[in-house]
């Protein structure tokens, strides 16, 4: 139980939950795009929410900025959270447009008022869980894609129930978050997929 736990931080890391949703979001959708389009836009967003995160993770940690990746000081989050806002707003400006794919833009943006809710917490002291937030995201959308193109998604649902059970525990076992800090991550991660679904649904 332990290694599972401690794994759950890993396997759900909040670096990975937007690519995630994308593929999600590419395997169940009754609509039909182009292979090369589905490939260049995974390819797109593995290699800005997860490659160049990583790389400015490193370099910022080579200069002393940051600690270590898991950014347990909440003074550290400040500048990674704004990187990812640009990135995140990159995506949006040249990846994902409204008219070409709806679902996926307002599950980015929602992506983007949730990293700066978090943004804005940091200027308060306040340490959300990443962890939590970034699960909390993906949830949420897996429920309104299940809405949208009326498919029983039932088992991925429950999944995702399991996997904020897990990832919360295991943000409680390694002492890593408190319980308001980990209902918190959750509210901000579900509620931008929630207000943001009336534009797509």
């Amino acid at each position: 139980m332990n290694f599972l736990l401690k794994a759950a931080a890993y396997i759900f890391h909040p670096l990975f939950m937007p690519l995630l949703g994308v593929i999600f979001y590419y395997g169940v959708t009754p609509r039909f795009l182009q292979p090369e389009i589905i490939y260049s836009h995974l390819m797109v967003v593995a290699i800005v929410t997860i490659a160049i995160p990583l790389v400015l993770f490193f370099l910022l940690k080579n200069f002393g900025v940051i600690s270590s990746i898991h950014l347990r000081d909440v003074r550290e989050r400040k500048l990674p959270l704004m990187i990812q806002c640009i990135l995140l707003l990159l995506l949006l400006k040249f990846v994902f447009h409204p008219y070409d794919h709806l679902a996926l833009y307002y599950f980015f943006l929602g992506v983007l008022f949730t990293t700066l809710t978090a943004l804005i917490l940091v200027f308060f002291k306040f340490k959300v869980s990443l962890h939590q937030m970034a699960v909390a995201g993906v949830s949420m959308f897996i429920i309104m894609i299940s809405i949208h193109f009326e498919i029983n998604l039932i088992a991925w649902m429950a999944f995702a129930c399991i996997a904020n059970g897990l990832v919360m525990s295991s943000r409680l076992h390694t002492k890593s978050h408190t319980v308001p800090e980990l209902i918190i991550g959750f509210i901000i991660g579900a509620f931008p997929q929630l207000l943001l679904v009336s534009n797509w649904l």
